[in-house]
């Protein structure tokens, strides 16, 4: 762990895996999602999507690929990078279509590994067969990024996110079947949430083949479905306090061996009513910090009950 020993970070993960720096190259595809076919989309999410931080987003995936390189490269000193498909459901796509794109960043210089962002409902045995496939032909590594968020099934239905944990806890075990490795997705402040719903988070990720989780703090991009709500006083969310709180439950609980790749969320101040309570990710990092050296705490100190724990007690 580094980070004063108190996390698995992701860069961590990634110098393990791959021996040096590695960094992630956003890529958008013409791809949408179940939701928007259906309706407004998720709550939380901006008409937009989520690629706030694109730097070239309706150029073809080589283009993107190169912007993107341009300006990390030098600014992070990675030689080797990862082709993030970023923005909705990228599986929600002709499984051919989705192969050719990739394709085209798998032939990208210095692409060690395809990471796709997508949801748990948006996955079966045809598509993840074929990327075990596509996996062993180029000889890259692909990853899976699930969009959970939260295992409150009360909660799920709220945000209209269409799907349940069953849906998320099937698509992890069958991208493990094919090797492919999982991120999940998870925000730990959603109103209606409290804190043991994010302690039972922790334990349901750390009961499954989970390799990295991306922790979100709460943020309502102006376009979104949930900024009206929120401008109308109808959202309670959770203190800066309650947040440092639930952060840390939720990362002692975690199993050791997953990284973690974030921590808070980062927008634009300029797109987002609501980001961070009007404070800087990295102060709050620091705060968080703090807070778990003062408990005296670090990831997986209470990650105790699995394997039978009750038996420990005869």
């Amino acid at each position: 762990m580094d980070n004063d020993n108190l996390y698995y970070s992701f860069s961590d993960y990634l110098r393990k895996k791959y021996g040096g720096k590695v960094y992630k190259l956003p890529v958008e595809i013409p791809v949408s999602c179940p939701n928007r076919k259906t309706g407004a989309g998720c709550a939380f999410c901006a008409a937009e999507g989520t690629g706030f931080e694109m730097t070239c987003r309706h150029g073809d995936v080589v283009s993107q690929l190169n912007a993107a390189k341009e300006r990390i490269a030098g600014r992070y000193h990675a030689d080797r990078f990862i082709a993030y498909f970023q923005n909705y459901t990228n599986t929600f796509l002709p499984l051919k279509d989705l192969l050719g794109y990739m394709s085209l960043a798998a032939g990208f210089p210095d692409i060690v590994e395809i990471d796709l962002s997508t949801r748990p409902d948006c996955v079966n045995e045809e598509y993840l067969s074929a990327l075990e496939g596509f996996k062993e032909r180029y000889d890259l590594e692909v990853s899976m990024e699930y969009g959970l968020q939260t295992v409150n099934y009360h909660t799920l239905r709220a945000l209209h996110r269409g799907h349940g944990l069953a849906e998320y806890i099937d698509a992890v075990l069958r991208s493990n079947a094919h090797h492919l490795p999982v991120c999940t997705h998870m925000i730990l402040n959603l109103p209606g949430d409290t804190m043991e719903d994010v302690r039972e988070s922790a334990r349901i990720l750390s009961a499954l083949p989970v390799s990295m989780v991306k922790i979100h703090s709460l943020y309502i991009p102006k376009t979104s479905p949930m900024a009206s709500e929120f401008t109308k006083g109808n959202l309670k969310i959770c203190s800066k306090e309650e947040y440092l709180e639930r952060l840390a439950e939720f990362v002692a609980l975690l199993r050791q061996d997953i990284a973690v790749e974030r921590l808070f969320s980062r927008i634009p101040q300029k797109d987002a009513c609501f980001c961070n309570w009007g404070r800087s990710w990295w102060r709050l990092l620091d705060e968080w910090k703090d807070l778990m050296k003062d408990k005296g705490w670090y990831q997986g100190i209470h990650c105790d009950y699995l394997n039978g724990a009750a038996l420990g007690i005869l």
